[in-house]
């Protein structure tokens, strides 16, 4: 029993043992295992470390490469900086030799001259020498006459030049001095005419009714002459009142405005202005119905209504102290007489000579050339080509292409030349005040502009709400200025610029 307890223990023990033993290799193992992974990770730290360091040196030498490269491309481009000034350098250079070559070659020309200057000099003296030996064997008075006669001959055409430069001279001169004798002329008669032919008189019941055209502070011959566009005189005359103006349309409509305000009675600024337009709408019904009248006689019809219109107004345009009108019909049945002689169209041709003027009809309100506004109308309109050809030929502009027009010439001329027709000195005369109306009109602002008191005076009405009082001032300063520069007028012209502003409102 004893030898069983101590065979177990002695198991026991070796059992023991080996259990220590086996913890003891298993802890060998785990140390080893620890030492191994530590040895790796320092290694793979070492093999890091020496990576970073490779790269490190890696990119110090890239930098030091870039680094060299870009000084390299620096001294390069120093080298082509300085190749490049040494380039222009040499053709500046090559600029100056070629200067200095052309100074050279003209230094050699101008001598080439110099000394061909100095054999002609001296073939001159040797001349002169021989001349004045010559003379020297002369009397005094053949050598006077043969110095006479070099110098005649050398100046002859320097005075002759003199000569035309004074003629000319004189020539513009004369012109300027006869174009003002006559212009002073026709202006002196001109007086003795405007009292027949730009005046209209007015009747009036009493001479109380002057003082009602006049009107409080001259209010109401104010608004007359402002809307109407003439010169209103008052005078001493009794029962009288004088409508004066170069435009007879203008005219006519003043004398009829002035007439139904004297008969009515009421004469005030509004009233005045509801007359007027009441009598420009009777005046262009009346000269429709006159020019209707007119084709209506010639058997002209049909017509564009608004040349009928025109050829109506015909009745109050002047040319030359003849009236367009009684000129137009004048002309119109010439030509349809020699049409039917030289077997043209009668029709065409009267209907052409009654529109040869049409344009005047319009001249004083646009201005221009009555032919070219008249083609321009009858153009707009459709009137037949012989027409339109018989208006630019009448006054040289085309040649006439058919018998129709050539008769409308003639008939113009027959007309027109035919002794007692025309007066020049009216023509003249209103052809002076509308040029002053055309340079006051053309100014910018201004509304209306009337050339009164015979052409000696001239109302400028501006707009108010667009032009100052200081600046009125400089347009009248600017339009007498022009009118002093581009027309011909005896006397002195007064410019009134009137600027006034209206307010106008209505009670319900």
């Amino acid at each position: 029993m004893t030898g069983v307890i101590t065979l177990s223990a002695a198991a026991g023990a070796v059992i023991g043992v080996g259990i220590c033993y086996v913890w003891l290799v298993n802890s060998q193992k785990k140390k080893f295992s620890h030492y191994e992974l530590e040895a790796k990770a320092k290694a793979k730290a070492i093999s890091n470390e020496a990576e970073l360091l490779l790269q490190e040196t890696e990119v110090k030498l890239k930098a030091k490469a870039l680094e060299q490269e870009a000084e390299f491309q620096q001294r390069v481009a120093e080298v082509d900086e300085r190749n490049r000034a040494l380039i222009l350098q040499r053709k500046e250079l090559e600029r100056e030799q070629e200067k200095l070559r052309v100074q050279y070659q003209e230094l050699q020309e101008k001598e080439k001259q110099l000394k061909i200057l100095e054999s002609k000099k001296q073939v001159q003296i040797k001349e002169a020498v021989d001349k004045l030996q010559n003379i020297a064997a002369l009397t005094p008075e053949e050598a006077k006459a043969y110095i006479l006669e070099k110098v005649e001959e050398q100046s002859r055409s320097e005075v002759a030049a003199i000569i035309r430069r004074y003629e000319q001279t004189a020539k513009e001169e004369g012109e300027k001095k006869a174009n003002y004798i006559l212009a002073q002329a026709t202006t002196r008669y001109a007086g003795e005419f405007a009292g027949e032919r730009l005046i209209n008189l007015v009747n009036l019941p009493s001479d109380e009714h002057k003082g009602r055209i006049i009107g409080k502070e001259g209010r109401n011959i104010k608004t007359l002459e402002m809307l109407l566009g003439v010169d209103i005189v008052i005078d001493e005359t009794p029962g009288v009142i004088l409508v004066s103006s170069f435009n007879l349309y203008r005219r006519a409509i003043a004398t009829r405005v002035i007439e139904i305000l004297v008969e009515d009675g009421r004469i005030h600024p509004g009233r005045i202005e509801e007359v007027h337009e009441k009598v420009e709408r009777e005046f262009e019904q009346k000269t429709y119905e006159e020019g209707e009248n007119i084709l209506i006689d010639l058997g002209l019809f049909p017509m564009h209504e608004e040349l009928v219109k025109l050829i109506g107004r015909l009745k109050y345009r002047a040319s030359y102290g003849q009236n367009a009108l009684a000129h137009t019909l004048e002309v119109a049945k010439l030509a349809r007489v020699m049409a039917a002689e030289m077997g043209g169209d009668e029709k065409l041709a009267m209907r052409a000579g009654l529109l040869h003027d049409i344009g005047k009809a319009l001249t004083q309100d646009l201005g221009g050339s009555h032919v070219e506004i008249g083609a321009e109308l009858c153009r707009r309109y459709n009137e037949h080509p012989t027409v339109i050809n018989a208006i630019y030929a009448h006054h040289g502009h085309e040649e006439p292409d058919s018998v129709e027009s050539a008769a409308v010439c003639a008939a113009d001329t027959l007309s027109a030349a035919r002794p007692g027709a025309r007066r020049e000195v009216l023509e003249s005369f209103t052809k002076r005040v509308r040029e002053i109306e055309e340079i006051a009109t053309s100014k910018p602002h201004v509304q209306k502009a009337y050339a009164i008191n015979a052409g000696r005076e001239i109302r400028v009405f501006v707009n108010a709400r667009k032009m100052s009082d200081n600046e009125a001032v400089l347009l009248s300063k600017e339009i007498a200025k022009e009118i002093q520069e581009k027309v011909q007028y005896p006397g002195e012209i007064k410019v009134n610029v009137i600027r006034e502003i209206r307010a106008t409102s209505i009670a319900k």
